[in-house]
């Protein structure tokens, strides 16, 4: 695909724009419970170390750039050159279902790399973060029912005009009305006021938060808004390790949704950091670059190990979950009476509970089944009394199975066996 010369020229200023508004990453670091968290941090929150104005003008740069480029250059998802954001899985059926009825304006500006709408969502509240022109809003709408709610919230008013010129449509189609949009960055979610604490049973985002400058206030603010046992369940890109700064100001790359793309290690101590104790992976593709002019310069610059992934996570917003999965001699029993998984269910990439029997599982598997809305759905074994140690398998090496064979688990049923 080429490379138009209005693309260029847009993304040559978010080039510029962007530059100044992150720091290089060190791959040291300090060794010290204070001075860890602080550098920790600047990982993790990708401005500049200026403040006051300078850090302020920096970030509104970064965000007008980018709802440039996704709001005018941008027109419809043949205009990306790669695919990042992109989803080449196919979808399951009851999802295949919810975007036929989607209006076409809206499907033509999709821009995400996953289908991140959960199980058993039927009467849930659900928040969309960069809902874009609504696509997996309309997927939800559809999904959680006539006594759900959706809310979408993005930072592009383009986008936002065919959410809301299509809403009626959609209201007709589906025969009720269950959505609202607001206008806003996802960094700054305090300023709905719609939105308060506890409030959302299940957050969505679709190869959103990689474009945040501040990847944790958006993560610290989800873990606010939803209700005890509710969930974070998004897809985005990762980065197999910390991209080089070369890369993160190569206008094609952030434009495409990977310079900002956190490595994955860094993602998960985030999430912890912020209250999410136990992310977990769902599912993962890796992401070509297809462009030979810009896979040519990442070669050159000698990185051409460097990978990225497409992935979609859960997190649980629990406080009763440990850091590491912890052995209680615990199992589930599933009852198959999730709808559409009669046979099994899969909790993530390594949980695939089939239907009558006996599955052991970790401390924190045994919460997120319990503690939350799928406790209907299982039988438990056991309790707390006695600790047998980290549970086997438990490991911190890289989480992707697409890494090692190149090959998607996404549109898969999830792997076999028992915790981690």
């Amino acid at each position: 695909m080429k490379v138009t010369s209005q693309a260029l020229a847009l993304l040559s200023v978010i080039l510029l724009n962007t530059s100044s508004a992150f720091t290089s990453v060190h791959h040291h670091r300090a060794s010290t419970s204070s001075s860890s968290l602080k550098v920790t941090n600047d990982l993790f929150v990708e401005m500049t170390s200026e403040t006051g104005a300078a850090a302020a003008a920096g970030t509104a740069n970064t965000h007008s750039s980018v709802e440039t480029y996704y709001g005018d250059t941008l027109k419809e998802s043949a205009d990306l050159l790669t695919n990042a954001c992109c989803t080449a899985a196919r979808p399951a059926p009851q999802i295949a279902q919810a975007i036929s009825n989607i209006h076409p304006d809206v499907i033509k500006k999709y821009y995400g790399c996953g289908f991140c709408v959960p199980d058993e969502v039927e009467g849930m509240t659900i928040l969309d973060l960069g809902c874009g022109a609504g696509r997996d809003v309309y997927i939800a709408s559809q999904l959680v029912g006539e006594k759900g709610r959706v809310i979408g919230v993005d930072m592009t008013a383009e986008q936002l005009k065919v959410a809301k010129e299509t809403q009626a449509y959609h209201a007709d189609k589906f025969g009720f009305d269950n959505v609202e949009f607001h206008e806003g960055l996802i960094e700054k979610l305090d300023d709905i006021d719609s939105l308060t604490d506890g409030s959302v049973d299940i957050i969505i985002s679709n190869c959103v938060i990689n474009l945040c400058p501040d990847k944790e206030a958006v993560l610290k603010s989800c873990h606010r808004l939803l209700k005890p046992g509710g969930e974070l369940y998004f897809s985005d890109v990762y980065a197999s390790r910390r991209v080089p700064q070369e890369l993160r100001e190569d206008e094609v790359l952030w434009g495409e949704c990977l310079s900002g793309a956190l490595y994955w290690n860094d993602f998960q101590n985030l999430a912890k950091q912020c209250g999410f104790k136990d992310p977990r992976l769902v599912e993962d593709a890796p992401i070509t670059i297809e462009n030979k002019k810009v896979q040519d310069k990442i070669e050159e610059m000698g990185h051409k190990n460097l990978e990225f992934y497409s992935a979609t996570y859960r997190l649980f917003q629990l406080d009763c979950l440990e850091p590491h999965c912890e052995d209680y001699g615990q199992a589930v029993i599933y009852k198959g009476t999730i709808p559409r998984f009669e046979s099994g269910w899969s909790l993530d990439d390594h949980h695939f509970m089939e239907k009558g029997k006996v599955f052991p599982v970790c401390g924190n598997t045994y919460n997120m089944l319990k503690e939350t809305r799928f406790e209907k759905h299982f039988d438990f074994v056991g309790d707390w009394s006695t600790h047998y140690g980290i549970f086997d398998g438990c490991g911190t090496s890289m989480p992707f199975k697409s890494s090692i064979d190149g090959v998607s688990t996404k549109g898969g049923g999830g792997g076999g066996g028992a915790c981690c």
